[in-house]
């Protein structure tokens, strides 16, 4: 393993000199006079006093204690300290500061503290938060400054400035430079691009952005504190004048209102959600209303909702919503979804990855199948519209992956003429020239839309090729103007059958519909484009292939030794139909025991292929099948950490042998495979060789199925 280049002692004083240098050059416009004053005073510090203050700005709490301050790039801490002062950045403790003094002192210091200050009532035996509570109610905070060290404390001052140029860099609520550091080691990521544009071009903008997304940082912490003052400060807060500022304002109100609603605080709650106005508050504030009894109120708002709704998740609450309570309908469009999907029998050795198992059983019908979900969506964007969010749009910052006009959903209105181009494009079928030119000119370059490893070009060519085009352009154009609500809940599989391709959502026993997948189901059924619910059903399949696998190795550690040899055997219907055999050279030399036990000799394996040579092989022979195997997880390890040398992935499905017939066939002393092979009649002449090993093992798991069956 590569080692970390070591940080240069002032490190973090260069990270914040290049964010401060970034935002003035970037945001020079929106900067107020507090900012201004901010920086003017922090660059007039002595280097000592600006290392502090970072460093305490970079630490969590706002208040420290000065005596531990450790820092051997800093000559004179406490002649810091004096200036930081002396410029208003730190202050002396305040009666505000009391809860946070009290509970970063040790559990001795309060004891020693209370003694002093003759309070005879309390006892060593509390708990920390005990004593905390008996401070904040029973002592005065002068008596906790004279008796509990007070003096050796500062308070940060006056760091909203700081907080609102980190903003302005990093888009959300940052109290530290961390990602600076991770930077510079090598361990996080930057784009490379040289200019950037900036994330808000107005100051009430990003005041009001800022706002409320200090709102719902402080949220995280969940105390009736914070949410009473959450409260004041949303319907108090700025106006906003653009849908990225309304949006954090309508999750602060979203997230406020739910507390209040369930403290019983109703009046509160409706406030909160009327002040946020979106999809969210809206549904929240119907079921309010109606559960309080107002069903006239609750029926003229789902009425607006119903006539112009804010999103399809609007309109689709509201419809389902008014039908139930005000239509007599008894179930609901999930509930008719799930109950209409075609069942499909999948084996129940699928559990867990209920996908593979309805993608083997629709292969052996003839489809071709692709794992999809919000990939393929997210690529065909991607590179359909790669100049336009990767050339023609800077980011804003090193640190952002997706441009800001995603975020606040400018892009339909900044790109509307070559978005228009494009949309035809795909509407007459000609589109996929196009991607394609991108893929080959762009691919690898790094991006925050998709994954270059995940990208299907079969995949997308069977999207393009196989069905309605304009129904395509029709969902890429709702994805235009609003990415972020359109990023998840597409359907898990795409099957493509006589060149016509559909989308299956994949639900397992105890599976429910997602609001985002209902809705992303209708926008495709709206477009033209098939797309169906598959339920499955867990049961013994007998058509499922099952490859029982049998590998030998140098020795029993996965990580460290190496396959020798590998058999397997194909099973379907109960019956053996394919092998797969092959000695493997494993590049180091065979214990002598080993070669006692197995009888493969290092001649033998000499000219064998290494495992790289076989891997494709193997793959394709394993198909659609489960991985069994006697002791499944020593064979499977193996080949797993075969496949992880390759940089290959290797999922599969396991059923082990050995636990199957200590369930199915109980009371044996030994459930070794000789053992098992002698009480049942199972051939094994040659033991430990890897394809007689799997032929029994494959006998093993006949008698396993019969019983499963």
């Amino acid at each position: 393993m590569a080692k970390l280049p070591v940080l240069p002692a002032y490190y973090y004083l260069d990270h914040f000199v290049e964010m401060l240098g970034f935002v003035q050059r970037t945001y020079g416009l929106i900067l107020t006079a507090e900012h201004h004053d901010f920086i003017a005073r922090f660059e007039g510090l002595s280097k000592d006093a600006q290392c502090l203050l970072i460093r305490m700005v970079n630490r969590r709490g706002a208040i420290f204690n000065r005596s531990l301050f450790n820092y051997p790039e800093i000559a004179d801490v406490q002649r810091a300290v004096s200036d930081l002062m002396a410029a208003g950045h730190a202050r002396s403790l305040g009666e505000a500061d009391y809860a946070a003094f009290v509970a970063c002192l040790s559990k001795d210091v309060l004891v020693t503290g209370a003694q002093a200050a003759g309070r005879g009532d309390v006892r060593k035996s509390w708990s920390k938060p005990k004593f905390v509570d008996y401070y904040l109610e029973q002592v005065p905070f002068s008596v906790a400054v004279q008796h509990c060290g007070a003096h050796k404390f500062i308070a940060l001052h006056g760091t909203r400035p700081i907080e609102f140029l980190l903003y302005l860099y990093f888009g959300k609520t940052e109290v530290d430079l961390k990602n600076f550091a991770l930077r510079d080691l090598g361990i996080l990521r930057t784009n490379q691009e040289t200019s950037f544009s900036a994330r808000f071009t107005d100051a009430e903008e990003a005041l009001a952005s800022f706002h409320y997304s200090q709102i719902l940082d402080r949220l995280e912490v969940k105390s009736a504190t914070v949410y009473r003052q959450a409260a004041i400060d949303v319907l108090g807060g700025p106006v906003c004048g653009t849908d990225f500022a309304a949006d954090l304002r309508s999750r602060a109100a979203h997230q406020t209102g739910l507390y209040f609603e369930k403290a019983g605080e109703g009046a509160l709650a409706r406030q909160l959600y009327r002040a946020g106005s979106s999809p969210d508050c809206n549904e929240r504030l119907v079921r309010l209303l109606y559960s309080e009894g107002d069903r006239v109120g609750a029926e003229e708002l789902l009425q607006r909702m119903i006539d112009d709704p804010a999103s399809e998740g609007e309109h689709l609450f509201a419809t389902d919503f008014y039908a139930r309570k005000y239509g007599g309908r008894r179930t609901g469009p999930f509930t008719e979804l799930l109950r209409s999907g075609r069942v499909i029998a999948v084996d129940d050795t699928h559990r867990g990855n209920p996908e593979a198992g309805v993608a083997g059983v629709l292969r052996r019908d003839g489809a071709k199948v692709y794992y999809t979900e919000n990939v393929l969506w997210h690529t065909l964007f991607g590179l359909l519209f790669w100049d336009e969010l990767f050339e023609s749009t800077q980011m804003p910052s090193g640190f952002d992956w997706i441009p800001h006009c995603l975020k606040d959903r400018s892009f339909h209105r900044l790109f509307a003429s070559t978005i228009d181009e494009k949309l035809e494009a795909i509407a007459l079928g000609n589109a996929l020239p196009s991607i394609l030119r991108t893929v080959a000119a762009r691919w690898g370059r790094p991006n925050g839309i998709f994954a270059w490893d995940h990208v299907q070009v079969e995949a997308l060519r069977a999207l393009l090729d196989g069905v309605d085009p304009s129904g395509i352009a029709r969902i890429v154009r709702a994805m235009c103007h609003d990415f972020r609500g359109m990023r998840d809940g597409f359907p898990d599989l795409l099957l493509v059958r006589d060149g016509k391709a559909s989308f299956m959502e994949i639900k397992a026993e105890g599976d429910v519909i997602r609001r985002n997948q209902l809705i992303r189901l209708r926008q495709l059924g709206a477009a033209g484009i098939a797309a169906e619910i598959g339920r499955v059903d867990y049961r013994f399949d007998p058509e499922q292939d099952y490859v029982v696998v049998d590998v030998e190795t140098t020795g029993a550690w996965s990580n460290g030794d190496r396959i020798t040899e590998i058999g397997a055997v194909k099973i379907r219907n109960h019956r053996v139909v394919g092998e797969w055999h092959s000695l493997l050279n494993p590049q180091r030399p065979i214990p002598a025991k080993i070669v006692q036990l197995t009888g493969i000799t290092n001649d033998m394996v000499r000219g064998a292929p290494l495992f790289a040579e076989v891997a494709e092989s193997f793959i394709d022979f394993m198909a659609d099948g489960i991985f069994v195997a006697h002791n499944v997880n020593f064979d499977y390890g193996f080949i797993a950490y075969e496949f992880e040398r390759l940089e290959r992935p290797f999922r599969f499905p396991k059923l082990c042998t050995c636990a199957g017939m200590r369930r199915r066939y109980p009371g044996h002393k030994s459930y070794g495979l000789g053992n098992l092979c002698e009480i049942y009649g199972i051939e094994l002449d040659n033991h430990h060789r890897a394809l007689c090993d799997a032929r029994a093992s494959a006998h093993l798991l006949n008698l396993i199925n019969q019983k499963r069956g």
